[in-house]
């Protein structure tokens, strides 16, 4: 597992990718929060906190970790390689979680820098240091468990095709459906009392939770069920593209 992790982590540094994906995810959001006037620009707020920014970063997201994950199995189905892993003893378990763990890696990698923009808030508030520190920290790990969704659910996308397009779409569409689908049924009110229980079903509505700075156990149970859900229909299609060949 170690090996497929090292792997993907190179393949994702030795070209353009790595630094591609940490650049335009830095760049957008800061031409959004400091640049950019609207809703999301913080100097035209008034207000220090990073809001907009754990508002924004889903939408980025939602695009950027399909286009990270889109070759992890797409590119070995395509090369002819995925038959080789396959057939190698370090099994379908492993393999699928040291490509997730790659990607996820990555994501990290992206969102530490925009601790600075924490730096930033801090230095702008009256008094310097005057923000909801807890509200942050929450909102980092709600980030943190949304990329771990995302790129469980780019990964899946991944394994249903050999080509990468039709699997960044796959999982733009998939992440788009899981983030914000159920709460815009809940919202048209024609599923009733039922509204509420269908909106904790989408992801959007557990990240809000965790970004108001509240640690819910039920919310740290649906992202790590989400992951597994995604991570196990990966294996089970892997599994069924082994017994067909």
């Amino acid at each position: 597992m170690l090996a497929i992790l090292s792997k993907e982590i190179q393949s994702f540094f030795s070209s353009l990718t790595g630094y591609l994906v940490i650049g335009l995810f830095l760049i957008a959001c800061g031409l959004f929060l400091f640049v950019f006037s609207g809703s999301y620009n913080i100097l035209d707020s008034g207000f220090a906190d990073l809001k907009a920014f754990f508002e924004l970063a889903p939408w980025i997201f939602i695009f950027l970790i399909p286009a990270i994950s889109m070759k992890s199995f797409a590119d070995e189905k395509r090369m002819g390689t995925l038959e080789i892993l396959l057939t190698k003893p370090i099994g379908l378990k492993k393999l699928v979680i040291g490509k997730y763990l790659g990607v996820f890696l990555l994501i990290i990698l992206a969102i530490v820098p925009s601790l600075l923009y924490v730096l930033t808030i801090s230095e702008l508030g009256r008094p310097a240091g005057n923000f909801d520190v807890g509200a942050t920290l929450g909102s980092y790990l709600g980030l943190l468990f949304l990329g771990g969704c995302y790129a469980a659910i780019g990964i899946f996308a991944s394994s249903l095709t050999s080509n990468q397009i039709i699997s960044f779409l796959l999982g733009v569409f998939l992440c788009f459906i899981c983030y914000f689908a159920f709460e815009g049924l809940s919202e048209t009110g024609i599923f009733g009392a039922s509204g509420y229980l269908l909106e904790s079903f989408g992801i959007s509505f557990h990240y809000q939770s965790i970004s108001r700075g509240v640690i819910d156990t039920r919310d740290i149970i649906y992202f790590l069920s989400l992951i597994f859900l995604f991570l196990k229909l990966t294996e089970i299609n892997l599994t069924a593209t082994k017994n067909r060949r």
